[in-house]
């Protein structure tokens, strides 16, 4: 039987279920695998799980060992001695270049000669001569890559403003789109400093229940319906979308909520005035 990992690994914290000939790895361990960019260290955030032996693994990652004392040792180096002058070299070639590019991080791979820089930009950058010089002085494969300010958070944030480590650092694995209605159906304040992360961006917490808030308020009339109710009948000006409950206007300008489970009817789906008359195949005396 064969068995498969997730890894959580790379500077941007990738997360991928990779094959393991070693089932007895346990969640926390140190590992070094062969990724689609090459060998890295890993950490191992899942138990194994065993798949069909007919599964094909060979387009998978791979678990190749446990991470030794010498492995630690060489990767402390990477990241305070070869990283620190690479990050120094690339910013002052860019200066040189002039180019309108701002470079956030730096990834050195474990066990290949591959560096990646991570650089954030407005448009297209030509970086070719960049890409040169950084070959030239490093004698290894030089991979420039743009980001967003999203995955710059990734790189350089650790804890939003809930106290918890950044969501994108943790757990997810894609960053969706986060949109304004998300916001609105939650009925979060809509102050930007309030309902953005780290990126500046609004915080992908909110995706999290927009699901249930859309099927919940699929339930609900919406503002302007004029709904028949066991406490009268009025126009919908405000709902709950949560406790089920809307707020409706009366004729004589009062306010009442009531229940989902009150509205008997939904008079007049486009009713927007509780001045105007019921259309002429209306049932119901508006009073």
């Amino acid at each position: 039987m064969q068995h498969q990992v997730t890894i959580r690994y790379g500077i941007l914290r990738n997360i991928e279920n990779v094959y393991t000939p070693t089932p007895t790895l346990r969640k926390g361990d140190k590992v070094v695998i062969r990724s689609s960019r090459g060998v890295e260290l890993g950490e191992v955030v899942s138990q194994p799980q065993e798949i069909d032996d007919k599964t094909v693994v060979q387009n998978m990652g791979e678990v190749l060992y446990k991470v030794t004392e010498e492995d630690k040792k060489k990767q402390k180096e990477i990241e305070e001695e070869k990283i620190p002058s690479e990050f120094s070299l690339c910013q002052k070639k860019i200066k040189e270049h002039n180019l309108p590019m701002k470079l956030a991080s730096v990834e050195h791979l474990f066990g290949s000669k591959k560096i990646i820089f991570y650089f954030l930009a407005k448009g297209r950058v030509d970086f070719r001569e960049l890409v040169k010089d950084l070959a030239k002085e490093y004698k290894s494969r030089i991979e420039m890559k743009q980001i967003g300010v999203r995955d710059e958070a990734r790189l350089l944030a650790e804890y939003e403003h809930c106290g918890r480590e950044l969501c994108c650092r943790t757990f997810l694995k894609d960053l969706e789109p986060v949109t304004m209605k998300m916001a609105k159906n939650q009925k979060a304040t809509l102050d930007p400093s309030k309902i953005s992360g780290r990126c500046g961006r609004l915080m992908c917490c909110l995706r999290y229940e927009d699901n249930a808030y859309e099927e919940l308020k699929h339930y609900l009339p919406k503002k302007g319906t004029l709904i028949m109710t066991t406490k009268g009948v009025g126009e919908v000006v405000d709902y709950d979308i949560l406790q089920q409950k809307v707020t409706m206007e009366t004729k004589d300008k009062k306010l009442i909520v009531v229940l989902k489970d009150e509205i008997l009817e939904k008079v007049n789906e486009t009713r927007t005035n509780m001045g105007k008359e019921c259309e002429s195949n209306c049932e119901h005396r508006c009073e």
